[in-house]
């Protein structure tokens, strides 16, 4: 009985550990994998990636957003960068906080050497803020990027101020002119920034056309804009990305289910002759 006992507790710590050591042998993959791609392409690389996670013990899924713990250590990263080296800033985002955001994208504006944002799949709100501020943006042919159209709560800026045209201002609450006030503000604000982090890539009156494009609330907040659309507000959009930068978001995986939602062979598919026997038949 007492080897049973003993067998149990090992199995026990096991399982207890193995969750433990599984992720700091992903972290210490991933480190391989930049450094590698460091080494390669004389960069700097910085990662920020915001995938799904669950909390350990009970399996409730977290979404992560940019926040102010980014901000710091994004800026820890660039500020520990030599000023001749390049930064290849991953981004994988539904966005966040306006403030972090706009600290992160100022100092990748800052930086001396060259400067690029890597969207393998997408950067979303406060994630296009900050990819706005690169020198090149580099994405996949089927990668999104999104409006950054300040939201206040649940409503966003321009919504809000539009109640004000289509309602007698007598009949307006306190609490609707108080939020349009702030709405007006947001908007003008992020509207300043985009054109702070245009300033010297297109001409003044495309900065301005494309500052009022992304922060007036023309398209919903998740809109996707494409590398065509990207491309046609003016940014400097690429579609060459390296290949290692999907193998780095390989690192970052998903949570796993029970009952995956898409599965497929995981090795590339080349074209080959059909076979003469269909597939199970003898």
């Amino acid at each position: 009985m007492a080897g049973i006992g003993a067998l149990f507790w090992l199995f026990f710590i096991f399982s207890a550990l193995q969750p433990v050591m599984q992720r700091h042998m992903l972290e210490a993959a991933r480190l391989r994998l930049m450094q590698r791609i460091e080494r390669k392409y004389a960069v700097r690389v910085i990662a920020l990636i915001h995938r799904q996670e669950t909390m350990s013990l009970l399996g409730f899924p977290l979404m992560k957003y940019i926040d102010v713990n980014d901000s710091e250590a994004v800026i820890r990263a660039i500020r520990m960068t030599d000023d001749s080296t390049p930064i290849d800033l991953v981004l994988y985002t539904p966005g966040g906080l306006v403030l972090a955001s706009v600290q992160i994208a100022r100092a990748l504006k800052g930086h001396p050497a060259k400067t690029r944002v890597i969207v393998p799949h997408f950067a979303m709100s406060g994630g296009t803020l900050i990819a706005l501020a690169a020198d090149e943006i580099v994405m996949d042919a089927n990668a999104v990027l999104g409006p950054v159209d300040p939201q206040l709560g649940r409503y966003p800026a321009a919504s809000i101020l539009k109640v004000l045209k289509a309602k007698d201002m007598n009949k307006v609450d306190d609490q609707t002119l108080i939020q349009a006030d702030l709405a007006r503000k947001a908007i003008n604000q992020l509207e300043e920034v985009i054109g702070e982090l245009l300033a010297d890539k297109m001409p003044e009156d495309k900065v301005k056309e494309t500052a009022r494009m992304l922060s007036s609330g023309k398209w919903t907040h998740d809109y996707p804009i494409t590398v065509n659309a990207a491309r046609s507000l003016g940014l400097n959009v690429l579609t060459e990305m390296p290949e290692e930068y999907y193998h780095l978001m390989n690192l970052y995986a998903q949570p796993v289910r029970h009952s995956p939602t898409v599965q497929y062979v995981p090795e590339p598919m080349r074209k080959r002759p059909p076979l003469t026997t269909p597939v199970g038949d003898k």
